[in-house]
């Protein structure tokens, strides 16, 4: 395997932060693939940059939207922690490139997968927060989620009520939701629930409330009609 060249500088210039550990920053760039016995990579920054781009993102909402009612700021905010909304953001300030991958992965197209870019991209939010603090993070967020936020007047239909008017919009039946399964004990079940729609394979969507497994397979639907438009 080629040795792996690490782009400190130019990579800090995309996040708009000088780190003072960079070891950080490395991590946040690695991928299984590359260091598979140590846990030294990614996915736990990015568990991490998670939870910080949702509380960013957020307490933006609420101060930007002062007058909405909660479903409509929770629809926003879906909208904008989505793994489209990262792995879009990702290519524009070309993340992938940066990205320390294996030879393997790199020659399946890791650097524009749409998982990896926004996994990764949450693990150098999270990298910026443990090295200069919420203020750092912030910074970073506010820079590229301003526009998705300000680009959107009014808050975005849920996934199944958009997926709904697009199917009378077409004037097909309405999509039908069926359970596929239900799993685990009775405090925390997963449903997998399918939804179908005339000429379209179905999608098949899971969470920890029917409600959700819906909506998720709803997104997923959807999806899949708008790249097909």
């Amino acid at each position: 395997m080629t040795e792996k060249v690490f782009y400190r500088n130019a990579l800090e210039c995309k996040l708009g932060y000088k780190f003072k550990d960079p070891e950080l920053l490395r991590q946040a760039v690695t991928h299984a693939s590359l260091e598979r016995s140590s846990w030294n990579v990614y996915e736990r920054l990015e568990f991490l940059g998670d939870r910080v781009l949702g509380l960013v993102i957020a307490h933006k909402l609420l101060e930007r939207f002062p007058k909405e009612r909660e479903g409509d700021i929770a629809r926003r905010y879906v909208q904008l922690v989505r793994r489209e909304a990262l792995a879009n953001i990702a290519k524009e300030i070309t993340f992938g490139d940066y990205l320390l991958v294996s030879d393997g992965e790199e020659a399946s197209g890791a650097r524009e997968s749409h998982t990896i870019l926004s996994d990764a991209l949450e693990a150098a939010i999270g990298a910026l927060y443990l090295d200069g603090g919420v203020e750092a993070a912030s910074k970073f967020i506010h820079k590229y989620w301003e526009p998705l936020i300000e680009r959107e007047i009014k808050p975005p239909l849920d996934a199944k009520t958009a997926l709904q008017e697009w199917a009378q919009m077409k004037r097909y039946e309405l999509p039908k939701y069926t359970v596929v399964s239900l799993a685990g004990p009775a405090h925390s079940p997963e449903f997998t629930i399918e939804v179908s729609l005339k000429n379209h394979k179905p999608r098949q969507g899971v969470g920890r409330s029917k409600r959700r497994a819906e909506q998720k397979a709803a997104e997923l639907l959807l999806d899949d009609l708008k790249s097909g438009e």
